[in-house]
C-alpha cells in the first residue's frame, strides 16, 4: 500500500484525510495524519467562544472521533527532507524519530505572526487556538471581579482596559465579540460604570477588514466607536512592557489584557526546514491542482493546501493572485487534494482549483454583525445571523452542529454564562496553599 503522510490537523488537513477515508479502496493506501494537537481547531468560533457564545471544546472537533481509519501521531514535524521520503517528528514525550512516507500532504497551516516589539512577548496573549479564546474571556471576567472591589483609581482603571493589536477579522470579530461581553457585564456589576471600560483596537494601516471595502470597513468602525470603543488606524504599538501600552501616536496607557491579532506568518517547517520549494514568504509553491512545484518542474508525491502554500487563484481577474488564507479556501482545498490524490493513485488527470467567494461575512457582538458580497451589504441583526447560520453548517460533524445550536438556545433563554473558570490554569494552587490567601499579580 502506498503511505500517505499529512502533515497538520487543520482544515486542510482534516478534510484531506476525512475524504481520504471515504474515497480510497480497501488496500489502496494507508493515511497518517501528525499534530501536536488531538483535534482541529474551528477558528471562526473563536471569537464566540471568547463572548462565552459557544463552549470551548465545541468549537475544537476531535481527530481520534472523526478520522477512524487514519493513524493519528501526537507530535510536530519538525523538519521535511522529501528527497529522502521522511519527516522528522518531535512528540510531546520522548525523542524525535523519523517518520517514512510515499506521498506527503503539507496542511501545517499559518502561526501568529510576531514583530519585536518590547514586552509583547511577556504582555501579550494570541487568538488562534480555543485555549488562548478561553484564556482571554477568563482574564475579563476575572479583571471585572477584582475591579469591583478596588476604589476608582489607576489600578481600576488598567483592570478595565482593553487592548486588541490587529485589525484584521480575526482582530475585529474577537473585539467586538469581547466588548459586547463587557458592556453585558455592567449590568451584574453595579461597583462600575460604562465609562470606566476602555476598548483599544491598533491597526497599522489606514483601515481595518481588509476583506471588505472601504465603505462598510468604515461603518464598522462607527458602529465600535458608537459602543465606546477606541479605533486607532495608521497606528502601531512600539512598547507594552508590563502591560504600559505606547502608541506611535503618543498616546499611553496600562492595560490589563492585550490580544495580539496582527496577522499570520509562515509556518516555520515550510519556511526553513524543508526541501521542497517556496517562495519569498516562506510558503509552499504550488500548482493549480495542489501539487507542489511548477507547471514546468512539478513536484512528484508531493502536495500541499491551506495557509502554508501559496495557491494560484484561478477565480481572481488579477494574474498571479494567490488565494487569500481562509477557513473557506482551506475547507475546500483540503477536499480537492483528497481528489486529486485518488485521481494521482488512479492514473486519472487532476482538476486545479477555482472557488469564487462566498462574500465576507463578521460578527461584531451578539446581535450585530456585517456581511458583503460583491455590492452586497447587509448590517446589524441580519448580518449576526446570517454568519450563525452559515458557520453551524460548516463547522465538522453533525455532532458538533447540535451542541453549538443546543449552547445557542440555552444562552437565547437563560443569558451567556458568565463564569470565570481562570483557576483551571493553576489547578494545584488550591492544594499547595492548604486554603491560604494568595495575593493576585500586579
Amino acid at each position: 500500500m502506498r503511505r500517505i503522510l499529512i502533515v497538520g490537523g487543520g482544515y486542510a488537513g482534516f478534510y484531506t484525510a476525512w475524504k481520504l477515508e471515504k474515497k480510497l479502496r480497501r488496500g489502496e493506501a494507508e493515511v497518517t495524519l501528525v499534530d501536536p494537537r488531538p483535534y482541529l481547531t474551528y477558528q471562526p468560533f473563536l471569537p464566540e467562544v471568547v463572548a462565552g457564545s459557544v463552549e470551548a471544546r465545541h468549537a475544537a472537533v476531535s481527530l481520534r472521533r472523526h478520522l477512524r481509519r487514519t493513524r493519528i501521531v501526537a507530535g510536530m514535524v519538525t523538519a521535511i527532507d522529501h528527497g529522502h521520503r521522511v519527516v522528522t517528528v518531535r512528540p510531546a514525550e520522548g525523542e524525535s524519530f523519523e517518520l517514512g512516507y510515499d506521498v506527503v500532504v503539507v496542511t501545517a497551516g499559518a502561526v501568529t505572526r510576531k514583530f519585536p516589539v518590547p514586552g509583547i512577548a511577556e504582555q501579550a496573549i494570541g487568538l488562534k487556538h480555543v485555549e488562548e479564546a478561553v484564556a482571554i474571556r477568563d482574564r475579563l471576567l476575572t479583571a471585572f471581579d477584582r475591579a469591583a472591589t478596588l476604589p476608582p483609581g489607576p489600578r481600576r482603571q488598567r483592570l478595565l482596559t482593553v487592548t486588541f493589536v490587529g485589525g484584521g477579522f480575526s482582530g475585529v470579530e474577537g473585539f467586538g465579540e469581547l466588548l459586547s461581553l463587557a458592556t453585558a457585564l455592567l449590568a451584574r456589576y453595579p461597583e462600575l460604570s460604562r465609562d470606566e471600560l476602555r476598548f483599544h483596537l491598533v491597526e497599522a494601516s489606514g483601515r481595518i477588514l481588509p476583506e471588505v471595502t472601504d465603505r462598510p470597513g468604515r461603518w464598522v468602525v462607527r458602529s465600535l466607536e458608537r459602543r465606546g470603543a477606541r479605533v486607532h488606524l495608521n497606528t502601531r504599538v512600539t512598547s507594552a512592557v508590563g502591560g504600559h501600552v505606547v502608541l506611535s501616536s503618543g498616546e499611553e496607557f496600562d492595560s490589563e489584557l492585550i490580544v495580539w491579532t496582527a496577522g499570520n506568518g509562515a509556518n516555520p517547517v515550510t519556511g526553513r526546514h524543508t526541501d521542497l520549494p517556496v517562495d519569498q514568504r516562506g510558503l509552499i509553491v504550488v500548482r493549480p491542482d495542489l501539487r507542489v512545484g511548477t507547471e514546468a518542474a512539478p513536484v512528484p508525491d508531493a502536495w500541499a493546501a491551506g495557509d502554508d502554500a501559496a495557491v494560484p487563484d484561478l477565480a481572481s481577474p488579477v494574474p498571479g493572485a494567490r488565494t487569500v488564507p481562509n477557513a473557506q479556501h482551506a475547507y475546500r482545498q483540503g477536499k480537492l487534494l483528497a481528489r486529486n490524490i485518488i485521481a494521482t493513485l488512479r492514473g486519472r488527470p487532476t482538476k486545479p482549483y477555482v472557488h469564487h467567494s462566498l462574500g465576507a461575512i463578521a460578527t461584531l457582538g451578539l446581535g450585530r454583525g456585517i456581511f458583503q458580497y460583491r455590492r452586497i451589504v447587509v448590517t446589524g441583526l441580519p448580518a449576526w445571523l446570517m454568519h450563525r447560520g452559515y458557520h453551524v453548517l460548516a463547522v465538522p460533524s453533525w455532532e458538533r452542529k447540535v451542541r453549538v445550536l443546543a449552547v445557542w438556545l440555552t444562552a437565547a433563554l437563560f443569558g451567556r454564562d458568565i463564569l470565570s473558570l481562570a483557576s483551571v490554569q493553576h489547578p494545584r494552587e488550591a492544594f499547595v496553599t492548604g486554603g491560604e490567601p494568595v495575593r493576585a499579580e500586579s
